[in-house]
């Protein structure tokens, strides 16, 4: 991660959330964390990450989740010049589903 974001606060919470063991302790804890429209804009930008990452046009994007061009842009950079972040979890989600298809 940058330097732009990286400090003990940060480290704190991240280390708070990998602490969660459960969908419904997920729930609570950011339900209590963040605001409805904040919770509404980052599961957005994940949908968008995983429809670009399908190779879906920005039209459809739009179309399938009403988030603005503007969003999904600046999904579209993260996904071409930042960390990987999104393609990293994506990818253990499809990891885990692929054992769980077995």
């Amino acid at each position: 991660m940058g330097n732009l974001v990286h400090n003990d606060s940060l480290d704190s919470l991240f280390e708070a959330i990998l602490a969660l063991d459960s969908m419904e302790e997920c729930y609570d804890f950011f339900e209590d964390l963040c605001t409805v429209p904040e919770l509404k804009a980052i599961s957005q930008r994940f949908k968008v990450a995983t429809l670009l990452l399908d190779g879906h046009v920005y039209s459809d994007i739009v179309a399938q989740t009403g988030a603005s061009t503007a969003t999904i842009s600046r999904v579209n950079r993260s996904l071409s010049y930042g960390c990987d972040g999104y393609k990293k979890v994506l990818a253990r989600l499809d990891s885990g589903k692929e054992k769980t298809d077995e």
